[in-house]
């Protein structure tokens, strides 16, 4: 039975890598089906599947950052801050390219997670989701090949933590 500590604990603490990139790739596959159902004439039409792929992106770059030692409390300390994230798995060696770090400290500019999530009034204003999606692809490519090429024996205690 799992302790009162256990049931406070806040979501995401005990997460394991591998979990995290389950949660990422769950929120792609439903970035792509709400893309399919987005009225392309109405801009806030696409909102759901804006925020989807947002987050998704978000939580590749946090599986990223915690198999690379980052604490989930450091991770959850950003809040939803692209800019921040960027940064660090580029300092961690994530090599992501120039026009998609851009694009991603573009959304974080123009608050696009919360434009999409609370203000349909700005949803024309933002860039083309092709754009997002391109990223979103980059994002999860490169995130899933960085972790997953390290070569890790599933014997090997270390390898648990992350799976």
């Amino acid at each position: 039975m799992a302790t009162n500590a256990q049931k406070m604990s806040y979501p995401g603490s005990n997460a394991t890598v591998g979990q995290f990139i389950g949660l990422a790739d769950e929120y792609c596959v439903a970035a792509y089906v709400l893309l399919s159902q987005a009225d392309r004439a109405s801009s806030s039409s696409s909102a759901p599947a804006r925020l989807c792929a947002i987050h998704a992106v978000e939580m590749y770059l946090n599986a990223f950052l915690v198999f690379h030692d980052v604490s989930p409390s450091e991770v959850r300390g950003m809040q939803h801050d692209l800019a921040q994230r960027v940064a660090m798995v580029t300092q961690k060696g994530l090599i992501l390219r120039t026009k998609t770090q851009a694009h991603l400290l573009r959304i974080h500019d123009l608050r696009e997670y919360l434009i999409v999530r609370y203000g349909p009034e700005q949803m024309g204003g933002l860039p083309e989701l092709n754009r997002l999606y391109a990223t979103l692809r980059e994002v999860s490519v490169k995130v899933r090949t960085a972790i997953l090429d390290q070569g890790y024996d599933p014997s090997d205690s270390r390898f648990r933590r992350y799976w």
